[in-house]
């Protein structure tokens, strides 16, 4: 076989960076032997150079639009993150038509279409494998594995930092204040981890993960976002007693009438379904397709050296010419796609939890299963835990499929009850796509 040499223009030093800068040096013979291919790394952009101790042998700069601009440059990694300076790179070399690997999820679920255009136009591709999953291969799954699939539902844990937190609190019985805190300081978390407990970082994968999935244009506010940050221990605790646990779950589920409906919120999953096992860092999406059932791709969702390895990955495929190819001919990516018909988030049906706190005297049970009633959602199961007459107590109750806007107007009326102690707790107990519950 023929070597060629491949230019690299690595934006971006920091974890990841420095792990598929790790993998191109210490696996440099191994990916020569498999690809035929030597990759080389003639710019490492970085902020400080006089920073980076003990890298003689690494080519650093902080120029990147010379190291762009470089003709023996073919391939331009973004690994710096952030909408502004890495977009400004990526339009830079895709102007120049280089291809472009990138893990940056923020930049594609906002001006993805945009930028897969501007790529489309200069004759070059992006690859983003490691923009969701992490280490996982899911994109590679849908674009590539799951293409003659009509894929009906996609259910996924997404995010690492939720999910470490959540297992901390089912595993250790902690608060969410004291699991977040542990998740800091052993770097799972970042300092201001908003961006993750708050839901929108599993929203803008699943933006970009439904859009390859339902060949429909998503876009992150398309998506209905509850976070973790509220979520109580007595919500584990109780979820456990009737045998589920919480999990941050990221939901695309295509409706009969062919909209997307498309949610990011804390869910009841019951202890035997395989989501309610992955636990930690790790990440796992189900994909439910109408020829192959259900698919489930498990691995670690965040972390220096699995996100590097769906980098370089990318970088291969794209240095072999794979990528460009898929990229140019099929028509699922955001601009080549319609804009998603989305369902109401109040039109969504699930099962519901709801915990109450309800003063201890007859008659206020009746009231409360009068007013779910009146709203035509049928209870499951109903708990109350033996405490003195005439307190508040919690009182838990689980419902069958219900619709959410009926869900939300019903609590309403049941928080201004006077034997109610306000507000309640509602969270979704996930209810698997009809064709496949049950199967085997």
């Amino acid at each position: 076989m023929e070597e060629k040499s491949i230019g690299i223009a690595l934006l971006g030093c920091g974890a990841v960076g420095g792990g598929v800068l790790r993998i191109l040096t210490e696996q440099r013979e191994l990916l020569r032997q498999r690809t035929g291919l030597t990759f080389d790394l003639r710019h490492v952009v970085v902020r400080d150079v006089a920073n980076q101790r003990g890298s003689q042998k690494i080519p650093l700069t902080d120029d990147a639009k010379k190291a762009i601009d470089d003709p023996k440059v073919g391939i331009v990694v973004e690994l710096i993150g952030g909408t502004t300076a890495a977009a400004e790179h990526i339009e830079r070399a895709l102007k120049l038509g280089k291809a472009v690997v990138t893990a940056n999820k923020s930049l594609l679920a906002t001006r993805g279409a945009e930028l897969f255009a501007l790529a489309r136009r200069n004759n070059t591709c992006i690859a983003f494998e490691a923009s969701a999953g992490g280490g996982v291969p899911i994109i590679n799954a849908l674009v590539r594995g799951l293409v003659a699939n009509r894929i009906e539902a996609l259910v996924g844990i997404v995010n690492g930092t939720c999910n470490v937190i959540l297992t901390r609190m089912t595993h250790n019985g902690w608060s969410y204040e004291q699991a977040l805190r542990e998740a800091q300081e052993q770097g799972f978390a970042e300092a201001d981890p908003t961006l993750d407990v708050s839901g929108r970082d599993a929203a803008q994968k699943l933006a970009l993960l439904a859009s390859l999935a339902f060949n429909m244009r998503v876009a992150e506010q398309d998506i209905h976002v509850e976070g973790i940050e509220k979520l109580q221990k007595a919500e584990i605790d109780y979820a456990r007693d009737l045998g589920y646990v919480i999990k941050l779950l990221a939901i695309a589920q295509r409706q009969g009438d062919g909209r997307l409906g498309l949610r990011v919120h804390p869910t009841l999953v019951h202890s035997g379904d395989v989501l309610a096992d992955v636990s930690g860092s790790f990440n796992a999406i189900s994909v439910y397709g109408d020829a192959l059932g259900h698919s489930l791709f498990y691995g670690r969702g965040a972390g220096q050296m699995p996100t590097a390895s769906a980098v370089v990955s990318d970088l291969i495929s794209v240095a072999l010419g794979t990528a460009q190819i898929e990229f140019q001919r099929l028509q699922i990516y955001p601009d080549t796609t319609a804009a998603a018909v989305v369902l109401p988030f109040d039109q969504t049906e699930s099962r519901y939890y709801l915990r109450l706190m309800a003063r201890d005297e007859p008659g206020v049970l009746a009231q409360v299963t009068k007013v779910l009633g009146d709203h035509c959602i049928s209870l499951s199961a109903i708990q109350q835990r033996e405490t003195d007459a005439g307190q508040f107590v919690p009182v838990v109750i689980t419902t069958h499929l219900a619709k959410e806007g009926a869900m939300q107007a019903a609590i309403a009326v049941i928080d201004a009850l006077p034997a109610v102690s306000a507000p309640s707790v509602c969270l979704r107990v996930l209810e698997l796509p009809k064709e496949f519950a049950g199967a085997t």
